[in-house]
């Protein structure tokens, strides 16, 4: 029996939701940190996700994702390689101007929010905003940025697993 206002939908409505929100991801894969869920389309990619660390890795669904995997790798492995992935810049024109600025950083170095702020006439505040919602992180290197007083913070975090990743990040590109 319906408790008024209660919907009961068909059990393979239900299931291809589920199929849609578990299969978001081209690729999951184990990084020296955790695991990166990988999204991308036929040819772009368009968002690399930090997930739990005891996620299952899945093997890349495509070619295209098979070559963001490898060329992730092939980072891991070695601090200068350089990323020639098509991707997409999906944010506002502050966010991508932002993204571009943080792709000119040369491996090894960091620049402070207040930093690009002025160079792009922006503030502190909203390129750190622009940082954490970089889709990217990694080949669009948001971990480069840091506060003038330490680490800042990385995806929206100030501490915890995210902190984590960006500390191993900077140290790996210090080597």
């Amino acid at each position: 029996m319906l408790e008024k206002g209660e919907l009961r939908l068909p059990f393979f409505i239900v299931m291809m939701c589920i199929m849609k929100t578990t299969n978001q991801y081209q690729a999951k894969l184990i990084a020296p940190f955790g695991v990166l869920g990988i999204v991308c389309n036929e040819d772009t990619l368009t968002g690399v996700q930090f997930l739990a660390a005891d996620t299952v890795a899945q093997a890349p669904q495509s070619r295209y994702a098979k070559e963001v995997c490898k060329q992730l790798a092939a980072y891991f492995e070695d601090a200068d390689f350089h990323f020639s992935l098509p991707i997409k810049f999906a944010g506002t024109a502050h966010q991508n101007k932002v993204w571009q600025a943080m792709c000119a950083i040369p491996r090894g170095q960091t620049r402070q929010y207040g930093d690009l702020a002025r160079e792009l006439a922006s503030s502190p505040r909203a390129v750190g905003q622009a940082c954490g919602a970089n889709p990217i992180p990694i080949v669009i290197p948001c971990h480069r940025v840091v506060s003038k007083t330490g680490m800042g913070g990385f995806a929206h975090q100030r501490d915890g697993y995210e902190l984590g990743i960006k500390r191993w990040l900077l140290a790996h590109e210090q080597r």
